[in-house]
């Protein structure tokens, strides 16, 4: 495969898994070069400002994990969420390109189906129907005082203590060889 360049992907259509969903849902398919920044300010955007009652997170392959990231981000920014997920297969079409063909002979394209596992994620505001597969119920609210033992907010669950004065070098001193390939011995000393 080193003389072969992939010069197209594309992936088969699925309709969603979601019986009974609106016509108008939004449906954020999220891609591997996807930035998470972009796809919540858009998400929140619907659920907030335009006042969406359900979204749908999709992706496929590598976007997977990204996917279910933006859907924790979420989940926490807007709390009181339902949530069905879905995991299935879907084929991705690759056509690569023989960079090497032969003088006299056509331009060779390979196509490879692959099944890459996918998943769909629905988020909405309204109750869901708790006997399917796949469902999970709002997280519980916390307070504002109360002691959430799992995760925390400021990311430290008890602070870091002061550095000690007598760990800290006070001058680093690197001495490095003159030789072009760097074999020489490399010391670094700390004085106080």
């Amino acid at each position: 495969m080193e003389n072969f360049r992939k010069v197209r992907t594309s992936e088969e259509e699925m309709p969603l898994p979601f019986p009974d969903l609106p016509p108008d849902v939004v449906e954020m398919k999220v891609k591997e070069g996807s930035k998470i920044r972009n796809l919540m300010n858009f998400a929140m955007a619907q659920m907030e400002l335009k006042g969406r009652r359900q979204i749908v997170f999709s992706g496929c392959g590598r976007a997977v994990t990204k996917t279910i990231t933006c859907v924790e981000i979420m989940k926490r920014k807007l709390g009181g969420l339902h949530q069905v997920t879905k995991v299935r297969y879907k084929t991705v079409l690759e056509v690569w390109e023989n960079q090497d063909p032969l003088p006299d002979g056509p331009a060779q394209n390979l196509t490879v189906h692959k099944n890459v596992p996918s998943i769909c994620i629905l988020l909405s505001r309204d109750p869901l129907d708790p006997s399917q597969a796949g469902y999970q119920p709002p997280e519980p609210r916390h307070e504002a005082g109360e002691d959430t033992s799992g995760s925390s907010t400021k990311g430290l669950k008890r602070p870091l203590p002061p550095p000690c004065e007598e760990l800290l070098p006070k001058k680093l001193q690197v001495q490095v060889s003159d030789s072009p390939r760097g074999t020489g011995t490399t010391a670094a000393q700390l004085h106080h």
